[in-house]
């Protein structure tokens, strides 16, 4: 079992990290929430893991804190939800949002990240009620993320290409495109990265409860 690894991160993107250790590049599949706290390319990074084996694939999946590895574990237990789902799940909400919504029995956030529908958002809510209590005493305080986007009445215009870029995210992690590119219309500012825009983009779509 690889647990963590420690090493430069040569290439970052939406969904996916390149790490160097020692000579060796892992390819580590990673959820959005994951990706926002990465450093810049050339920098060390340091990412807690699930090396994940099948017949016709091996899979290491890499989370910022223990607290997101260790519910990914979680959540790959519950009927219904392997490691695809699990990450989609942890790319909408992280860790901390997450046991929030099923301490309030939120249905109504589980339902907007793709691919949960009302009946795996049920069984989600069911089944980790009495398994969140393994994660008792790793949460961190929550970090600050940057105010919400101010609801400009005529919001300008991001980069084309940042646009494109947080459109095919967004897609790719199971929008559909007419609610990818209406999300990012709304929070597009001038010069805004493909970075900030899928970050506030999500916030929007996926409210904290």
């Amino acid at each position: 079992m690889i647990g963590r690894i420690r090493g430069v991160l040569i290439e970052k993107a939406p969904g996916h990290a390149l790490v160097e250790c020692s000579g060796l590049g892992y390819e580590v599949d990673i959820p959005y929430t994951t990706f926002f706290h990465l450093p810049e390319t050339g920098q060390e990074v340091t990412l807690h893991t699930h090396f994940a084996v099948r017949e016709d694939a091996q899979s290491l999946y890499g989370f910022a804190s223990r607290l997101d590895r260790n519910l990914f574990r979680l959540l790959i237990k519950v009927n219904g939800v392997g490691p695809k789902l699990a990450v989609g799940i942890l790319s909408g909400l992280d860790a901390q949002q997450f046991i929030r919504c099923v301490e309030a029995r939120d249905v109504s956030a589980l339902v907007k990240l793709p691919g949960v529908g009302k009946k795996t958002a049920e069984r989600l809510l069911i089944d980790m009620a009495d398994r969140i209590g393994q994660l008792e005493g790793q949460f961190t305080p929550t970090v600050p993320g940057s105010a919400a986007p101010g609801g400009s009445t005529t919001a300008p215009q991001a980069s084309h290409d940042a646009r494109d870029e947080a459109e095919a995210a967004l897609i790719a992690l199971g929008y559909k495109p007419q609610e990818a590119a209406k999300a990012i219309s709304k929070v597009a500012e001038p010069d805004m990265t493909s970075e900030a825009l899928i970050r506030l983009a999500l916030r929007n779509m996926i409210p904290a409860g």
